[in-house]
């Protein structure tokens, strides 16, 4: 089995004829430097820090801290899928494919948490 590599593209002789494109690998990393880890480090401790202090305020109501950590979570899995997970510099057809299923998931979510109310499952 003989590889052979040429224009970033790395091709094996096996049956499978595996084909892999190093190009979106060098273009995912080459985004991704140290003083953008860091920025997006501080940015979710920051919203850590702000969820953890806004839960011991015992004057805020329970319906209101639950939405906002649900809007808090989902502002962290944005920076936590799209950076450490590479999801940011992928093709625009990937992102469709995992941002789709998840804003289904977040509208079930909120669906649930409505009908929770109106039958008095979760209280207000």
């Amino acid at each position: 089995m003989s590889e052979s590599t040429e224009h970033g593209i790395t091709r094996s002789d096996d049956i499978h004829q595996e084909v892999i494109y190093h190009d979106s690998e060098d273009k995912a990393h080459s985004g991704l430097n140290t003083k953008v880890i860091w920025k997006v480090f501080w940015i979710l401790l920051c919203v850590t820090i702000f969820e953890v202090g806004i839960s011991l305020v015992p004057s805020i109501p329970k319906n209101v801290l639950l939405y906002t950590f649900i809007i808090l979570t989902i502002v962290k899995s944005y920076y936590i899928v799209g950076f450490f997970m590479h999801l940011k510099f992928e093709k625009v057809p990937m992102q469709y494919s995992l941002l789709l299923p998840f804003l289904l998931i977040i509208y079930l979510i909120f669906i649930a948490l409505y009908e929770g109310v109106a039958i008095g499952l979760v209280t207000t």
